[in-house]
């Protein structure tokens, strides 16, 4: 099978519902998945014994045109003005990845502005290699401030919430 037709073989299983599709003539077999939890597409070709196993990723332009896997939850209702910033303290991200509001997409938020939080409480998940970690908060206190859009991307140490300390 050309390299071109592979391609197109990708290209088709983006566009459409299949999640995946395997190919195999003679000696040589493709598995071709789409990862359903974050809009991926994955193929492996093998080739016979006289060839080692061959992986590549989808190329990263494809991803930017595929849909959200979730979608973003309303935005909080505005709050009166929060209080100096010389009070707040911040959450941060202690890792890279996705920030989810909520454990589910039909589900409610963790927490939402003007929420009490007490030290150890989930207040949301940073989804990192397929994992969903919980992530709690360090202190206690008032949120102020959601920082972060439901389903986008985090950095390392990037603040998500403004807590006002109880």
């Amino acid at each position: 099978m050309e390299y071109k037709q592979i391609q197109e073989l990708i290209k088709a299983i983006n566009k459409s519902n299949i999640s995946e599709l395997s190919i195999e003539e003679g000696d040589f077999k493709i598995t071709i998945k789409q990862a359903q939890s974050i809009s991926e597409t994955q193929f492996v070709a093998v080739q016979g014994p006289a060839m080692p196993a061959m992986q590549m990723a989808a190329p990263a332009a494809q991803h930017a045109a595929l849909p959200a896997a979730q979608p973003a939850a309303p935005a909080a209702p505005t709050q009166p003005a929060a209080p100096a910033n010389d009070k707040l303290l911040t959450i941060k991200s202690p890792m890279i990845g996705t920030f989810y509001r909520s454990p589910g997409p039909d589900k409610p938020s963790f927490v939402n502005v003007g929420d009490e939080v007490k030290q150890g409480q989930v207040i949301c998940i940073v989804e990192a290699m397929k994992l969903f970690n919980e992530i709690e908060s360090e202190f206690s206190g008032k949120i102020v401030k959601v920082l972060i859009d439901d389903a986008s991307p985090v950095e390392y140490d990037q603040p998500l919430f403004l807590v006002e300390p109880a």
